[in-house]
């Protein structure tokens, strides 16, 4: 019979120790592996949604604007010199005409009775990139000498909600001079139901 002595089993124990240890050691960096594909994995995910996030928000204006039609509840015309008001007037107080602006989905627009003259004026509609202007092409008849203009062909877009909007034309350039004058209309419109 062979005999063993006490330091060969102590080596054969630190042996299985140190597999034991190898073991735990290959397991801890596999799992440590699967952390961190799992975090990649969560933040593509959240990348991913705050995109998606930002494209709906957009969408989310053009939803608001072609939902429903906008009837004018309000129409102001506003005269500056330089920075300080001159005269403010409320237009069309007296008209009896429902008038309505709508924006179809295809980018096509109408309003009805502009100026308070029984009408259907047509043309296309676009947002700026940063949505803070409208762009109308449409051509209604008016009571100016004119006889027609494009009164939205360059609108900046005050206030837009579920139920209300408001629109500025004229002149809305940011730099002026102190004694240069300036007429600024101002239109709200109350979102009603689609007929």
């Amino acid at each position: 019979m062979i005999k063993l002595n006490s330091k060969f089993y102590s080596y054969i124990f630190a042996a299985n120790q140190c597999g034991i240890h190898f073991l735990i050691l290959r397991t801890c960096n596999k799992m440590k592996l699967k952390v961190r594909l799992l975090l990649l994995f969560a933040l593509v995910t959240i990348s991913i949604s705050i995109n998606s996030c930002k494209k709906s928000k957009q969408d989310y204006i053009e939803t608001l604007i072609t939902g429903n039609q906008w009837q004018l509840s309000s129409a102001m015309v506003t005269t500056y010199i330089g920075s300080g008001m001159v005269s403010e007037v409320t237009l069309d107080t007296t008209c009896n005409l429902t008038q309505m602006f709508k924006f179809n989905s295809d980018k096509s627009c109408t309003y009805t009775n502009f100026d308070c003259l029984t009408q259907t004026s047509k043309g296309t509609w676009l947002l700026s990139n940063d949505k803070l202007f409208l762009y109308a092409n449409m051509t209604c008849q008016d009571t100016t000498t004119a006889k027609s203009s494009k009164p939205f062909l360059t609108a900046r877009i005050v206030n837009l909600g579920q139920y209300s909007l408001i629109l500025q034309t004229g002149d809305l350039q940011t730099y002026y001079s102190p004694t240069q004058k300036r007429v600024r209309y101002q239109w709200g419109f109350v979102r009603v139901k689609s007929q």
